[in-house]
């Protein structure tokens, strides 16, 4: 799941992010220590080969290749196409996240516009918000490894209450080739015409307005297919791997201290050589991350506690807080005209001294008188 730290940096704070630096979960130094300790013991163990076991000619031959592996490595753009690929990794990321649809919206059009106390309308209030439930239980199990494990077929979904058997037996029996997320939604539109027709939604606006809400839905779903189908062309992903590795690998021998280079001090820790490792991987090991958030990285997104959240909060919407709210009394402020709400000792100092009234406000009032008007 992904890991919150915005409670940590309210403030900020210099302290505050150097705290971030010491977290380990989710952290850089989770995603590039391995490959930081092998780039380590290459570079260290090329420097000992040509430090102790290389003769004279040996170590001509060594100092030529690094000097060439020095010279050229440069040629390959790491930084641009590496900060390309990240921006459209990120980007396509955030998408994905608000491409997740949410129940609540359409639960509130059902409760306000589905009537009826009775037995019956509780029902068709319920197994509307059940079937649009498992139509995003059915679409996160076909896209997220979590999801999926979860719930690997249909018959944990019905173990689990999202739907009875006989609907299972239904959907088991369509003969289709592709995925069956929409056949719960199909079931909801079928459930909203047959409330008009008994009377339980009031009018034909009411129905259009809940179709529409089951069509956005269902877009959002069809929205992750997508994402999910087509992803960063691989050849992309590729070209930028192989650019970041193949530059680090030139690196082990074009960073090497030679001995001929006799102005230059023997480094034998190349501290920037290190430094620019742990960024530059650092930077493709986030885009490998992030290129699948319904994976099971830390920053990955967790949508099985959205699945238990969406039909728990479907069921309290539609049905024990269907047409019932708090007796309406009046406010404290019935009376009054000017109030000034409170504020506790901890924010006082949060207390606004006045609210923005506009830029043209605050501007000199001699800038707005007219210019007298010259007369021949």
């Amino acid at each position: 799941m992904t890991v919150t730290y915005t409670a940590q940096v309210a403030t900020s704070s210099s302290t505050c992010f150097l705290k971030l630096l010491l977290r380990w979960k989710a952290s850089i130094y989770k995603l590039v220590w391995k490959d930081f300790l092998v780039f380590c013991f290459s570079f260290f163990l090329l420097s000992f080969i040509y430090r102790f076991a290389l003769n004279a000619d040996q170590k001509h031959i060594f100092e030529q290749v690094a000097i060439y592996c020095d010279t050229f490595n440069n040629l390959i753009p790491v930084s641009f196409v590496l900060g390309f690929y990240v921006t459209l990794v990120v980007g396509r990321w955030w998408d994905q996240f608000n491409s997740i649809p949410w129940p609540d919206r359409l639960a509130l059009f059902v409760t306000a516009n589905l009537h009826g106390h009775d037995e019956r309308g509780r029902l068709m209030r319920r197994t509307l918000m059940r079937y649009v439930c498992l139509s995003y239980l059915i679409t996160m199990s076909s896209i997220s490894a979590p999801v999926k494990k979860r719930f690997p077929n249909f018959t944990k979904m019905t173990e689990a209450g999202f739907m009875l058997a006989n609907e299972q037996e239904i959907l088991e029996n369509i003969k289709a080739s592709f995925n069956k997320y929409f056949v719960p939604l199909a079931w909801t539109t079928s459930i909203i015409n047959r409330a008009r027709k008994e009377g339980r939604i009031k009018d034909d606006f009411a129905v259009k307005t809940l179709i529409d809400e089951v069509n956005s839905f269902r877009g959002m779903l069809g929205g992750l297919f997508n994402y999910d189908w087509i992803s960063i062309p691989l050849v992309y992903t590729q070209v930028v791997t192989l650019a970041v590795y193949m530059f680090f690998i030139s690196c082990l021998m074009g960073r090497q201290f030679l001995e001929q280079d006799g102005d230059t001090p023997d480094i034998y820790f190349p501290l920037f050589t290190f430094l620019q490792f742990f960024f530059y991987m650092g930077w493709l090991k986030v885009a490998e991350v992030l290129v699948n958030p319904f994976g099971d990285d830390d920053d990955d997104f967790d949508v099985n506690a959205l699945i238990d959240r969406n039909l728990s909060l479907s069921y309290l919407v539609v049905d024990e807080m269907h047409a019932e709210h708090p007796e309406l009394i009046k406010d404290q402020y019935w009376d009054e005209h000017d109030f000034e709400l409170p504020y506790t000792v901890a924010s006082e100092s949060y207390r606004p001294t006045n609210l923005y009234l506009g830029r043209t406000l605050y501007m000199e009032e001699s800038i707005w008188k007219p210019e007298p008007r010259q007369v021949p």
